[in-house]
């Protein structure tokens, strides 16, 4: 069996994808934080190769009948820097959760629970 690079492509854009919302779905701010980087990733990647490897296309139009499509390098340029800008964001939005709140939960079952112990609850009724 052959293994074409487009499936091999495929398959690397699916497991940086599945790594990334594994990533989101954690209960702690910092891995929240590199799967919105790493499925940022896998996106910017995805777009990029439905743009197709063209192989002796001009990238302006010169009259000849094959021209590289320039536009998904530039979606591809632009949600680099939006990716970056959003990812200093929510890291500051972490980094300041963290101060307020003493800890870097994102759901708050922690805090909960800590609240309950203290009271002397020992847990749901």
């Amino acid at each position: 069996m052959i293994l074409s690079m487009e499936a091999l492509v495929a398959a690397g854009i699916g497991l940086v994808s599945a790594t990334g919302i594994y990533l989101l779905l954690r209960g702690r701010s910092f891995p929240v934080v590199l799967g919105l980087s790493v499925l940022g990733y896998a996106v910017n990647v995805f777009i990029f190769v439905m743009g197709r490897l063209w192989q002796g296309a001009a990238p302006i139009v010169d009259g000849t009948l094959a021209v590289a499509d320039p536009l998904p390098q530039a979606l591809v340029l632009t949600a680099i820097v939006i990716g970056f800008a959003t990812t200093g964001f929510v890291i500051e939005l972490a980094l300041r959760s963290r101060a307020d709140n003493g800890n870097d939960h994102i759901d708050g079952r922690e805090d909960a629970s800590a609240a309950r112990q203290a009271e002397g609850d020992g847990g749901p009724r």
